[in-house]
């Protein structure tokens, strides 16, 4: 009797360990590092799994390829600029949508040796400026440069290999950089090896008020499995609050999974980026939300850089709000 007993625990204990989680596949839009550090989190420490998910993650090569890989089903969920989100959504109708907000400030930015020469955007007017040729900053710039008075005509913009600006900018061989906020840790490690440090210009304090990095999904995922759509989402969104209040274990996470991601490159990267997460943005309708107006500015900055004209496109079509966490 006691046997047979044992031997029924042993069928249903195996039964339940059998169950797999439901799967999801987790699209990046570049390269792993300190920005990417949530769905590393969530992996590593539990998360997704107390969820009842399974992850794996796909590496990317910009936002417009990240999209194309939810669209065509390769990946369900991933990260991507919403600007290009709303690019590809107003051209081809991609089935695709975003559902959460990560960045709730622009990453772009302008980069100086702190040297007391250039203290402020309008100051860059006559100045060598680089920048990589394959960046959607440079989208943005004449808007940028524009809103500060002058123009592209008033600086001479060199386009180098991204690897190459940070020694350009360190050599000083050129008097400003253009690169994301992301990029910053990177950079000053670079200014410090040649006895520098740096003064970062963010465009979004000049202006350019836009939502960017979000949680995107396939409209296919989201129609046919919802309620891992919806679980995916709540354990994203508590690796997020994780991450920012546990920098170093998060870089650790990141590294656990790819050895060759620094952990202190990505430790500061988090604390770098901390204010395009939790901004006044942010907490006027908590992180994850998308507000009405910022979206709509989000949309004027890009059809303008695009040259689309801004009412042939309503961007809460870019959106799915059934997904979206509980505003605070």
């Amino acid at each position: 009797m006691l046997k047979r007993l044992h031997s029924t625990l042993l069928l249903i204990t195996c039964s339940f360990s059998s169950i797999a989680a439901d799967k999801v596949n987790f699209q990046l839009d570049w390269l792993p590092g300190g920005d990417k550090a949530p769905v590393y989190v969530g992996i590593t420490t539990g998360i997704f799994e107390k969820y009842d998910l399974e992850v794996t993650i796909n590496q990317g090569r910009g936002s417009t390829e990240a999209i194309t890989k939810l669209a065509t089903g390769i990946s369900d969920v991933g990260i991507a600029d919403i600007s290009a989100l709303m690019v590809a959504k107003a051209s081809d109708d991609v089935p695709v949508s975003a559902v959460y907000s990560i960045f709730s400030q622009a990453p772009h930015a302008f980069f100086v040796v702190d040297n007391g020469e250039i203290n402020s955007i309008s100051e860059i007017k006559g100045k060598r400026v680089a920048t990589s040729p394959f960046t959607s900053s440079n989208l943005y710039l004449p808007l940028v440069l524009e809103q500060n008075g002058f123009s592209q005509d008033d600086i001479t913009l060199t386009k180098a290999d991204p690897g190459a600006l940070g020694p350009m900018l360190a050599t000083e061989n050129t008097d400003v950089l253009i690169s994301w906020v992301t990029s910053t840790e990177r950079l000053k490690g670079q200014a410090k090896q040649a006895g520098k440090t740096l003064k970062v210009m963010p465009w979004h304090e000049a202006g350019l008020e836009q939502y960017a990095t979000s949680l995107i999904a396939s409209d296919k995922f989201l129609a046919e499995r919802p309620e891992v759509a919806k679980r995916f989402i709540q354990a994203f969104a508590e690796a997020i609050e994780y991450t920012w209040a546990n920098p170093t274990q998060s870089a650790q996470a990141i590294n656990s999974i790819v050895p060759e991601v620094d952990v202190k490159e990505a430790t500061d990267t988090i604390n770098s980026i901390y204010n395009l997460v939790y901004n006044p943005v942010s907490e006027a309708s908590s992180v994850g939300q998308f507000d009405k107006n910022h979206l709509a500015l989000t949309w004027k900055w890009t059809s303008a850089a695009q040259g689309i004209e801004a009412t042939s496109f309503d961007p809460e079509l870019a959106l799915n709000r059934d997904f979206l966490p509980e505003a605070k």
